[in-house]
């Protein structure tokens, strides 16, 4: 979160007397009809109140009341390669941080460049989850949010994720596997299908549906602004506000 600083705190209250000092001006003149008075009086003014003001800013700064500390969350957004999670992810994250919170942006294939030869059977997916649940516990340790997108295909994996960090909403993007066929820019499905590829969510490998998302969205009827906006709302109305 951010705080507020000595100095800005002293320029907020230069500009707030400022305004105030030339009011005050204004009304000494106008009931005393001198204009040297009417300064004398703005700058006196002027000088001990921005010292209050300033003085009154930083003891309410030290008060904890009324303030209310933000708990870290995670949205684990989970679907079929190529279903949109890392789009609506990236729109989501982009919108969260317009709230400036404390935030970071976790994606399956920075990850894995981050992390070369992890490998993509049960074993060694499961075991990278669990790396990757450790680095969001420790970034929440430091009060950081995340959004996360992975294809985590396995039912054990996002179990053992919402084990170990607090606050995790899982984000199911259902989409038809037909439908990222056809948004499969890369050919990776062709490639999966013909044999290239081993251990491929959706083709030669399975994919349990999740059945215990907080969120589900599908992308046959729902935009990825829709979605975006379904999820920040679901956000702000349960870690936010």
């Amino acid at each position: 979160m951010f705080r507020e600083t000595n100095l800005r705190s002293i320029m907020k209250g230069i500009s707030w007397r400022l305004m105030a000092t030339t009011t005050t001006v204004i009304i000494v003149y106008f009931f005393f009809g001198r204009l040297d008075l009417a300064i004398i009086a703005g700058m006196i003014e002027t000088i001990l109140k921005v010292g209050l003001y300033w003085a009154h800013e930083r003891l309410w700064h030290k008060v904890r009341w009324g303030k209310q500390k933000i708990e870290p969350f995670n949205l684990w957004f989970t679907g079929l390669p190529l279903s949109g999670k890392t789009t609506i992810a990236d729109k989501v994250y982009k919108e969260l941080e317009k709230l400036q919170i404390p935030l970071e942006r976790l994606d399956s294939s920075e990850m894995r460049n981050l992390i070369p030869d992890i490998g993509f059977s049960r074993e060694e997916r499961n075991r990278h989850m669990h790396r990757i649940g450790h680095l969001i516990k420790t970034l929440q340790n430091n009060s950081i949010s995340t959004v996360a997108s992975f294809v985590s295909p396995y039912t054990e994996s996002r179990k053992a994720i919402r084990e170990m960090v607090k606050n995790n909403v899982i984000v199911y993007v259902k989409t038809e596997l037909e439908t990222c066929k056809k948004r499969d820019y890369k050919g990776k499905y062709e490639k999966a299908l013909s044999g290239k590829y081993q251990n491929f969510t959706g083709v030669n490998d399975i994919y349990e549906e999740p059945k215990d998302a907080e969120i589900i969205i599908d992308t046959d009827k729902v935009s990825a602004d829709e979605a975006s906006q379904i999820i920040v709302d679901y956000i702000k109305k349960r870690y936010i506000n």
